[in-house]
């Protein structure tokens, strides 16, 4: 497996991230399989969120894990907060920040968390406040390492000038289909196509210009969640790039599919949400291959982009 250390953050970390937004799904045995499945093809990452399952996500996996025989040491355990489907609210307010990580604690049976990231923007954040429950947990121990999730470069430096603590990560939806991250400066100043207006104030550039990891959410889908564009009918030149490639390198069109993010110089992770152990080796084998410039360019084309 393919591993990246985040500045300030994890290292030695799977390029690969087992994103468990669907666990509940699971049994508490065939959690604990998948965890297993998950480390014997090198993942070591593992991503939640308070809201997913509104928290069960995270008690299956702190229920199954020591079913699995893993060291909590070996393992990276991060989660989001901020996000509360249930009263239709975003909250970064100190007091929701340090109830959740409490409860996400107490969830996964953890001591500490590897990673704790903002889960999009509270429209009313106080970043005096946010930098006030960073310090609190950061000096107890609860969190080792802070970041983001689908925040904007303003956004990110009105948090810096409170937050005394690294923001290492921003999560960001990315894929083939969903590469609004790296278009606009493509079709720069191009009245005939939409892809040129700036969605974004250039946010991954922001990125690599502060040593903030990307982790691209996901990677397989198109639209808001709409599917999987792999196999698709809707994306028939794109599957037959993804096709021929990956007979070239005896690997799925899944894997090439997220090779293609791995290639970019930005060295990020992707988020992997399958719940099935299989189909999350096929994924795994996209750490073992390195498109070429061409291929990479072949796949972005096939998708339905062109060159200005």
């Amino acid at each position: 497996m393919k591993t990246i250390s985040i500045k300030d953050g994890p290292q030695n970390a799977s390029s690969i991230v087992l994103g468990c937004m669907r666990m509940p799904a699971l049994s508490v045995e065939d959690a604990a399989a998948l965890i297993r499945a998950a480390a014997e093809n090198g993942i070591n990452y593992f991503d939640h969120a308070t809201c997913y399952g509104d928290g069960e996500a995270e008690t299956r996996f702190g229920d199954a894990f020591p079913l699995t025989g893993l060291r909590r040491e070996d393992v990276y355990l991060q989660t989001k907060c901020g996000l509360h489907f249930d009263r239709q609210e975003f909250d970064w307010s100190k007091e929701d920040i340090l109830k959740s990580v409490d409860e996400s604690l107490a969830r996964l049976k953890t001591e500490y968390l590897d990673a704790l990231l903002l889960h999009r923007p509270d429209l009313l954040f106080e970043p005096e406040q946010v930098a006030e429950a960073f310090e609190i947990l950061s000096a107890s121990g609860k969190v080792r390492s802070f970041g983001v999730s689908n925040v904007t470069p303003g956004q990110l430096e009105l948090l810096r000038k409170f937050v005394r603590q690294p923001l290492v990560i921003n999560q960001l939806q990315f894929s083939l289909e969903q590469s609004q991250l790296i278009d606009q400066a493509l079709y720069l100043n191009n009245l005939t196509t939409d892809r040129s207006c700036v969605r974004d104030n250039g946010l991954l550039d922001y990125c690599r210009l502060h040593d903030i990891t990307v982790q691209a959410w996901s990677p397989l889908q198109f639209g808001m969640f709409k599917g999987c564009f792999v196999d698709h009918p809707d994306f028939p030149e794109l599957n037959q790039a993804l096709g021929e490639i990956g007979e070239k390198y005896g690997v799925s069109k899944t894997a090439v599919a997220i090779a293609w993010i791995l290639r970019h110089p930005a060295h990020m992770q992707a988020i992997a949400g399958t719940m099935n152990p299989a189909h999350l080796s096929d994924i795994c084998d996209a750490a073992a291959i390195y498109l070429t410039h061409q291929e990479w360019y072949r796949l972005y084309l096939a998708s339905g982009k062109f060159l200005p």
